[in-house]
């Protein structure tokens, strides 16, 4: 066994290292906000310090990790645990420096990690201006960096997905240029629809797992701009440019890899925007068509869905600070008066979080029993429920201190942006009190159900 003294390893060196992933404990792979100074090498195998969930970061004084090829060594299978053994992990020049994939591995213009650039909301679809209008997905931004046979994942916060979508690395092959970058959105469709809680499930550090989920639940790449080309740079190129070439690159689309529907022409994005909810979309995105890729900078916008709706209030959670109230516990009746949890609502102000302290306190409810969700305490009951909680947040027969139960009496209106499965889907905002009405009067009903359609008929659209 060979101790390397991370202080002591030269700059660029390959290091092979691992860490040991046990059942009990949060799974993680090597690096993260702090790395212990010595790493334990054996032969290929290694087991390290458990830090940061998947994550990257600095390496002992003046150093900072990244990773380039994963190994599979073990699975987890309930009796062991999960070994991954981490191929050249290559030791970087500064303590503040991003840790990224190596250039001199990646012969690219643009190298990772990149952060995307990014969108700020507005209340509707602009009237003026030069922009393109494109559907907004709701899946999880990529950057896909292809080098040959080399491709890598980038998502949002600059951590790896290459690993959980393996089915995906072909397909890239086959369609991408040898050399390019490409932004994008990684989706999951279930019955032609987008499936964003079968995506949530392919993050996983079960190797076994992401192997039987790829084939069960595959995922496709729908591209939306493009960074770089061969040995050229196209941050600083307009955006009809970029799309103007990325419609190049997609002659060679084939499924599971997609090219994004665009359009110049404002009625057929608000057509869109009515229509594509209905697959599960979220609303639109404009780019204004002169401007230039700012990573990081939400220097485009997006237009999302917004309704409001009557809620009951059936509990709250305090605070993180604890000074006040930090969310409402919401929820509505269907056919059978049953009190379905559908969220929370959120974002108070201040000195609104405070006042809701007295405001909720004539509500509470001393005697959990007599509460709609009191069932929560048999785990039977969590089978296909909505309601909160989860078995572990019950002991004694109590609920937990991580909300405390209203009579359920209280109405709010609140604004929200969609509903998936049968929860409100995005942040959901506190409007204001509804004492005109009554709590049994807040049914599911009440709810805008967009008209079904299919991703198959967005991604075919044309603009």
């Amino acid at each position: 066994m060979q101790e390397v003294d991370v202080k002591s390893v030269d700059l660029g060196q390959a290091v092979v290292v691992g860490v040991e992933l046990g059942l009990e404990t949060t799974p993680v792979i090597l690096g993260g906000p702090v790395l212990a100074e010595h790493l334990r090498v054996d032969e290929g195998n290694a087991l390290g310090p458990v830090v940061d969930r998947f994550g990257f970061g600095p390496a002992g004084a003046g150093k900072s990790v990244m990773q380039i090829v994963d190994r599979r060594i073990g699975y987890v299978d309930g009796e062991g645990p999960d070994v991954i053994a981490h191929l050249r992990i290559v030791l970087g020049p500064t303590a503040d420096s991003k840790p990224s994939i190596n250039s001199r591995l990646m012969d690219l213009p643009v190298v990772p990690p990149v952060k995307p650039m990014l969108a700020k909301a507005i209340g509707g679809i602009p009237e003026h201006g030069d922009l393109a209008f494109e559907p907004k997905w709701d899946g999880f931004r990529c950057i896909v960096f292809r080098d040959g046979a080399e491709i890598y994942l980038g998502s949002r916060n600059e951590k790896p997905l290459t690993r959980y979508f393996p089915e995906l690395l072909e397909p890239l092959q086959q369609c991408l240029p040898q050399r390019c970058v490409i932004d994008g959105e990684i989706i999951v469709t279930i019955d032609d629809h987008l499936g964003f809680d079968a995506l949530q499930q392919r993050i996983h550090p079960a190797a076994s797992r992401v192997e039987r989920l790829a084939a069960e639940t595959p995922a496709e790449f729908v591209a939306f701009d493009v960074l770089a080309v061969n040995d050229t740079s196209l941050l600083d190129e307009p955006f009809r440019d970029r799309r103007r070439i990325l419609e190049t690159i997609s002659s060679g689309f084939e499924p599971p890899i997609h090219l994004v529907p665009s359009t110049l022409d404002r009625t057929i994005a608000h057509q869109w925007y009515v229509r594509f909810e209905g697959a599960g979309l979220d609303g639109l995105i404009a780019k204004p068509c002169n401007g230039v890729y700012l990573p990081n900078k939400r220097a485009q916008f997006k237009v999302k869905h917004t309704r409001t709706a009557d809620v009951v209030v059936a509990g709250y959670r305090m605070h993180k600070d604890g000074n006040g109230v930090g969310s409402l516990l919401v929820g509505l009746h269907d056919e059978q008066q049953r009190l379905h949890h559908m969220g929370v609502a959120s974002s108070f102000k201040a000195s609104l979080r405070a006042e809701l302290v007295d405001t909720l306190a004539p509500n509470i409810i001393e005697d959990f029993a007599v509460h709609p969700w009191s069932e929560w305490m048999n785990p039977q009951a969590h089978q296909g429920g909505l309601m909160p909680g989860a078995p572990s947040r019950w002991s004694s027969g109590k609920p937990s201190q991580d909300w405390t139960p209203l009579d359920c009496e209280l109405v709010a209106e609140v604004k929200y942006e969609a509903v998936l499965n049968g929860r409100f889907r995005g942040t959901t905002r506190f409007v204001r009190w509804r004492p005109d009405r009554e709590a049994a009067s807040c049914e599911y009903s009440q709810l805008e159900q967009a008209a079904p359609m299919g991703i198959s008929e967005v991604l075919n659209a044309r603009g």
